[in-house]
């Protein structure tokens, strides 16, 4: 494989730790097991490639993402880079900026 020539799929796990979900690809590995991650509305394997036009759900702890994946990267790159990737859906954004605010208000759980 050409180390200059753009990719254009890459495994879900990568992509969603080069995408900043995730800490690791370990991590990644385990949401996606778990369930917590669905390809354009199915279950999917770490293994799944993923490509630009997809749809993902994403469940992190008590939050949801709905994103379209934008783009690709084998590497994991700042935050602001990382978040050209996929573009989250507005009521997606919404119900997850509502949920953090809830969970402020309530304050901490001892």
């Amino acid at each position: 494989m050409n180390a200059t020539a753009p990719i254009d799929a890459i495994r879900l796990d990568k992509w969603l730790w080069a995408a900043r979900f995730f800490k690791t690809r370990h991590l990644a590995v385990e949401a996606i097991n778990g369930g917590k991650v669905q390809v354009n509305g199915c279950r999917a394997k770490p293994g799944r490639e993923v490509r630009p036009g997809m749809r993902l759900t994403i469940h992190k702890e008590s939050l949801a993402w709905e994103v379209q994946v934008l783009g690709v990267s084998q590497q994991r790159r700042p935050a602001v880079e990382a978040a050209q990737l996929y573009l989250e859906d507005e009521s997606s954004r919404t119900r997850r900026e509502e949920q953090l605010r809830r969970q402020r208000e309530a304050g901490p759980q001892d």
